[in-house]
């Protein structure tokens, strides 16, 4: 059983004088950590990119971004519902993580005072009824499997009786910051399952950002997911000091595909409050992807560089020296759906709306 960490003084492997000076970051963004996933820091090096993913820095009270980078608020239909595509909705099911990345782009909900997420469904499960237009529904939060297996079992036995609905996902970094979670409980099997048997398909959307978070025992919860007859995908934001190098990014590709985990998305870095430190230019960001899938099978080069911006989830698509290529792979407007845009080149370009 992992030990949660939930003060930035509690973590043993840090000096008092650290301690005391991320204290400025804790007071303004939540900090929660496990013993688990501290252990796999190398505690040496100050640049390691699993210690960047977890621990506090000052870069993160630079004013910078937004806390709703992406105007979430916008296609919240409920408290805890989001509507943005005809076809899915967004269900957050907490406002707990097993950990939390510091490059979060819902770290607004992490801050004391939010409202963002209910833990109650009924309304939520009515409103996903009576709109025949949604085929899917995301789990995500926080982390659905903070949750309870009872609780999640309510909620997808509640889903998988929607005869409208085709398949579920649950986005989770569980088999990084927790593989326990999965590996010790039996029962979580029902969560895979009851959709199954209602003919409905049951993602699982892990986010490794990093070769080194696939342990053996994260293998052994992918494995055991696997198992239980989930499909499992990957995504994860392209991130300044952590993964933004073609060889560490080939060498996670490689590795997900192996274990069974098909790449799915990585995402540029939304602008979001405290998170410039991480964020890689765009063309940057293209060359990168692009030398990391060189040489590579295509299974485990299919993934999707894109941003998921207020309009949308815009593919970054290539460049040239003078222009920028994107298109629309998801669009709140109808109009724009698949829509191909051309851009002027901006070599510090961090975003759309640095290009437009």
């Amino acid at each position: 059983m992992v030990k949660y960490y939930s003060k930035i003084a509690q973590v043993p492997y840090l000096t008092e004088e650290e301690k005391e000076r991320l204290l400025k970051v804790e007071n303004r963004f939540a900090f929660r950590a496990n013993d688990y996933y501290l252990r796999l820091i190398r505690w040496d090096d100050p640049t390691d990119p699993i210690r960047r993913i977890i621990i506090p820095t000052l870069d993160e009270l630079e004013e910078w971004g937004k806390l709703d980078a992406s105007n979430e608020k916008r296609y919240t239909v409920q408290q805890g519902l989001e509507h943005k595509y005809p076809d899915t909705a967004l269900f957050l099911t907490s406002q707990v993580c097993g950990s939390y990345c510091r490059f979060c782009f819902r770290k607004r909900l992490f801050i004391k005072g939010s409202s963002e997420v209910t833990l109650k469904i009924k309304d939520r499960i009515n409103y996903i009824r009576l709109h025949p237009e949604i085929t899917n529904v995301l789990l995500s939060g926080g982390d659905p499997l903070i949750l309870s297996t009872r609780k999640l079992v309510e909620l997808v036995s509640a889903l998988s009786e929607i005869e409208h609905l085709r398949f579920i996902r649950i986005g989770t970094k569980a088999p990084a910051f927790n593989p326990f979670r999965i590996t010790d409980d039996p029962e979580l099997e029902k969560v895979v399952s009851i959709p199954k048997k209602s003919g409905k398909g049951m993602y699982i959307v892990t986010q490794f950002n990093h070769p080194r978070e696939l342990t053996d025992e994260a293998k052994e919860a992918v494995r055991k997911l696997l198992s239980w007859g989930a499909i499992l995908l990957n995504q994860t934001p392209l991130l300044r000091g952590i993964n933004d190098d073609p060889d560490t990014l080939r060498e996670l590709f490689v590795s997900l595909v192996k274990i069974g985990i098909s790449p799915y998305y990585i995402f540029q870095n939304r602008p979001v409050l405290g998170n410039r430190h991480f964020s890689v230019p765009i063309p940057d960001g293209i060359r990168i992807i692009r030398e990391a899938k060189r040489g590579i099978s295509g299974l485990a080069g299919r993934i999707i560089y894109a941003m998921s911006h207020t309009t949308g989830k815009i593919e970054i698509v290539g460049c040239d020296e003078k222009q920028i290529y994107l298109k629309y792979h998801r669009a709140a407007n109808p109009e724009n759906h698949y829509r191909v845009l051309t851009v002027p080149r901006k070599d510090d370009a961090l975003w759309f709306d640095d290009l437009v």
